[in-house]
């Protein structure tokens, strides 16, 4: 997806408009072309705010034809060709494209049971989730009724297509879609920042590998110089943070046992809210810590 401006698509033809904006929903260009006739918009939330009104000004099998456009999770067949650039690397960004045979099984009877169910493919924004929230997302979604299902997967299309909007165009008024995580780390033997801590944030996964999202240092302030996770929704799911203190209060001279009675110090969270700030710091000493949901 090759970015463009907000005051690009303004003033383009009709015909570069619906190219640029083709797969922001997919397979589906009729909604940026009923959109072009509204031209021209005051910012990005206002662009994509008409584009998901022709969505839900729809007619219902119009709105069918959008859901079945979409592909089945982890689906090795729908690889390659099948696949829109897009939905290739929103798949490939929560590792759908890496999964173990058992994290493929589980996907297909997942696929298989909502197919089998619904007569369309089980769809869910991806960016806002990690691979064991995908699979509890349908477990809550599987007893609904064909209706509810409908209004949910055009809820979760455009939320897909809000975040394709952010990626693609720049201009004023950018859509509200970005999460971040931050940590900072408190040295309350001394009194002040922690500076020079390692950490590692780690996805955790109950059917398949856990995977490294970060690896950092504190900097003078006890805090990441990025966020550990920002510029995009924080997934939904369970974390690890990884914090190794030992080596700190070693380097700093401070007595310690051998070995040290914290060496390592994992926190456990969770993170619900993707497009919110989610702050997880450290309060430490040689003996004892502590910590909070800050924001």
């Amino acid at each position: 997806m090759t970015g463009t401006t907000l005051a690009h698509l303004n003033s383009c033809s009709k015909a570069d408009f619906v190219t640029a904006l083709a797969n922001i929903f997919e397979y589906s260009p009729w909604i940026a072309e009923a959109a072009a006739d509204k031209r021209p918009f005051a910012g990005v939330s206002e662009l994509f705010a008409t584009m998901r009104k022709v969505v839900e000004d729809a007619e219902p099998g119009q709105r069918l034809a959008l859901i079945k456009a979409h592909p089945d999770l982890a689906d090795k067949t729908q690889r390659g060709d099948l696949l829109t650039a897009e939905s290739n690397a929103e798949q490939n960004s929560v590792g759908l494209d890496r999964l173990s045979e058992a994290e493929y099984d589980a996907f297909e009877r997942v696929n298989t049971a909502y197919r089998d169910k619904f007569g369309f493919p089980y769809i869910v924004c991806v960016r806002r989730h990690t691979k064991d929230s995908i699979l509890a997302n349908f477990a809550q979604r599987l007893p609904n009724d064909a209706a509810t299902e409908v209004a949910a997967s055009i809820a979760e299309i455009c939320k897909i297509a809000a975040l394709r909007t952010d990626l693609l165009v720049k201009g004023d008024n950018p859509l509200k879609v970005h999460g971040r995580l931050s940590t900072h780390v408190l040295d309350t033997h001394s009194g002040r920042p922690a500076e020079g801590i390692e950490v590692e944030l780690v996805e955790l996964s109950k059917l398949g590998a856990s995977r490294v999202i970060a690896r950092t240092l504190t900097n003078h302030d006890g805090r990441t110089d990025v966020p550990l996770i920002g510029g995009r929704p924080m997934p939904i799911g369970r974390y690890e943070l990884t914090f190794k203190v030992g080596a700190y209060f070693a380097a700093r001279g401070v007595p310690l046992s051998d070995p040290p009675f914290l060496d390592e110090i994992p926190l456990r969270f969770s993170v619900y809210e993707p497009e919110g700030h989610l702050h997880v710091p450290l309060l430490v000493t040689p003996w004892s810590y502590g910590t909070y949901r800050g924001s």
